[in-house]
């Protein structure tokens, strides 16, 4: 593996405590970076703003690690946590987003998975480039109030990164969807764009009358990035925004636990953290977010359909509107269900990660009664 150490400043003394997870990191400390292996959480602060909030570059607080230091771990965790300490911005932002890059690339294909705090959501894309560094097609999701598509004639902000993931090439973006969004921030726009590419799209009303909702898609992201301003500021208090509607934390958790339980999920951003020294509630909150996805990473069963898929129970419904017989799989392990969605043979190879596409009972059950699953006619839309 690749040196790390060069990216990053090492953790405070004052937060290395000998208790709860902290006495189980692996942390980088003054002249000490931790020894990496497979199959471990990576941690990784970076605090950039210079595309969000500028009046916030240079400015760092890493409040969250006492918090997080102080939670117990769960027993069933088994695999290595490792806080790699605080990447700095570099002198010009696309030195950081270059840092970035790097970093994510170097973890992901060694079975780590990161686990970026950061500033503004622009980071996103230098997440994204970590991924075009192994030439790996991916699925990315949002959870965020908007849609951050913005105008592909302007420069890259917090809120219009999407864009920019999609005009880049090569384009190793398979799906992109988006969880919690809020009406009052989406423009006509932006969803005529999301329906033209088959993206996805979960609105903040959907989830609330429905959590469950959330699982397939969370299950089918390779990359997740999450606005904390998605929070209700009573929740998450701010300086710099105020958000009176938004999920509530134990909600965001359950989230972010959905997404450790993932097979597929290998990084995961977190990002807007507020930058205020007394604002403990939101450093808190977050360190409790970060508790969850680990404990979901610890959960994981393997359980992804390749191969002979001897582990599932197989259901077929044939649909008359597409002359074509839809294909769902079982999982004995943990009950989740999947759907086969056929490609053309020559794309077969470049496609190969998508065609299992997760969903969940009612779809199965919907396509009894002749309905088309909507994740199942999007993804073979984008196949075809």
């Amino acid at each position: 593996m690749k040196d790390l150490s060069i990216y990053f400043q090492p953790v405070s003394d004052e937060y290395v405590v000998d208790q709860g997870i902290g006495s189980q990191l692996s942390v980088h400390t003054d002249g000490s970076f931790p020894e990496l292996k497979s199959k471990g959480i990576a941690i990784l602060y970076v605090p950039e703003y210079r595309n969000g909030n500028a009046s916030l570059h240079e400015q760092t607080n890493d409040t969250f690690r006492k918090h997080l230091y102080s939670l117990n771990a769960s027993e069933t965790w088994r695999l290595p946590v490792y806080d790699l300490g605080t990447l700095l911005p570099g002198a010009e932002i696309n030195d950081t987003y270059y840092a970035v890059r790097q970093v994510i690339a170097e973890l992901v294909k060694n079975n780590i998975i990161p686990v970026l705090v950061g500033g503004s959501q622009d980071l996103t894309f230098a997440m994204y480039q970590g991924f075009e560094e192994l030439e790996q097609m991916i699925n990315a999701m949002n959870i965020d109030f908007k849609l951050d598509i913005g105008d592909p004639e302007e420069p890259i902000a917090a809120d219009a990164f999407v864009n920019r993931m999609l005009m880049h090439r090569p384009c190793f973006l398979f799906n992109y969807s988006t969880l919690g969004v809020q009406a009052p921030f989406v423009r006509k726009e932006d969803l005529m764009l999301f329906d033209k590419l088959y993206f996805d799209m979960v609105r903040l009303g959907e989830y609330v009358a429905d959590f469950k909702v959330a699982e397939p898609h969370l299950r089918n992201t390779d990359l997740l990035s999450i606005d904390l301003n998605v929070l209700r500021s009573a929740d998450f208090p701010n300086d710099n925004f105020v958000q009176p509607n938004g999920l509530f934390n134990h909600e965001l958790c359950q989230i972010a636990r959905y997404a450790g339980i993932s097979d597929k999920l290998s990084a995961l951003g977190l990002f807007n953290l507020s930058s205020s020294a007394g604002n403990h509630l939101a450093h808190s909150s977050l360190a409790q977010v970060i508790w969850y996805f680990i404990d979901g990473v610890a959960q994981r069963v393997g359980d992804f359909p390749v191969g002979l898929k001897k582990n599932y129970t197989r259901f077929t419904v044939f649909l008359d509107e597409l002359d074509h017989e839809l294909v769902f799989y079982k999982s004995d392990k943990s009950a989740r269900w999947w759907m086969e969605v056929p490609y053309p043979p020559l794309e077969g190879v470049k496609f190969e990660r998508h065609h299992m596409v997760p969903c969940n009972k009612n779809d199965y059950d919907n396509a009894l009664k002749g309905d088309i699953p909507n994740l199942w006619w999007k993804t073979y839309q984008k196949l075809g």
